[in-house]
């Protein structure tokens, strides 16, 4: 059964990043833009890869990460729908530095950067959002940095938790695996095992799976590690 081909300007106007751009606009950039549909388990592009645009994720999840000295993987994010990746190296006219990879089926959305660079000569208002973007992924990383140097381990998977469930009797379902959320906190996955297991035991967390109901929000929150 043959697929039937998508807009592309269909899905750019639901993008954060495009939506005040206009039809002719959007057209401009659509012509451009190719959907991807990418399997889970694969590779979208490779530590070393030229630029050529960057992706937006429609629907999956995509894991960017490196491999370390040590032959280790390091996960750098967990993006889902909405997010984007790819834009500074585009800027930069460098090759990705890190590999992209399908968590889950994905369809994206790879947005070519000549498109890119003649839209953002007419449109301020793209240029503002794309700034604001890669501000916001610069502070997230400089976040992380902080965590690293000042935090504990048992304070970052805390700090993750109450992300995404700040209050008592809410649950945090983890979208993917232990391990590589312990790879995004910079912990070994028998240490984020034990971190949970300890604030299980102090009833601060109920651990079901990949569910983590919070029990004490103020508890964790003090918590030390």
């Amino acid at each position: 059964m043959s697929v039937r081909a998508i807009d592309p300007c269909t899905f750019l106007r639901r993008l954060p990043l495009f939506s005040d751009l206009g039809e002719d606009e959007l057209r401009a950039v659509g012509t451009f833009a190719r959907e991807r549909h990418v399997e889970r388990g694969r590779t979208i592009v490779e530590r070393g890869d030229p630029c050529l645009g960057f992706h937006s994720i429609l629907y999956g999840q995509v894991k960017l990460a490196f491999i370390s000295p040590q032959g280790q993987e390091k996960v750098i994010e967990i993006l889902g729908p909405g997010k984007s990746f790819g834009e500074a190296v585009m800027f930069m006219d460098k090759p990705y530095f890190v590999t992209a990879t399908a968590l889950e089926d994905c369809l994206l959305l790879h947005v070519a950067k000549d498109a890119v660079f003649a839209e953002l000569e007419r449109s301020p208002a793209l240029a503002r959002r794309m700034l604001a973007g890669m501000s916001r992924r610069l502070h997230g990383l400089v976040t992380d940095v902080e965590a690293y140097t000042l935090h504990t381990g048992g304070q970052r998977v805390v700090g993750y938790l109450l992300k995404d469930a700040p209050a008592s009797g809410e649950t945090v379902r983890l979208a993917v695996s232990k391990r590589l959320v312990a790879s995004r906190l910079n912990i070994t996955p028998e240490y984020f095992s034990r971190v949970l297991h300890d604030l299980a035991a102090r009833a601060l967390i109920r651990v079901d799976g990949r569910e983590i109901e919070i029990l004490d929000a103020a508890g964790l929150g003090a918590y030390e590690g």
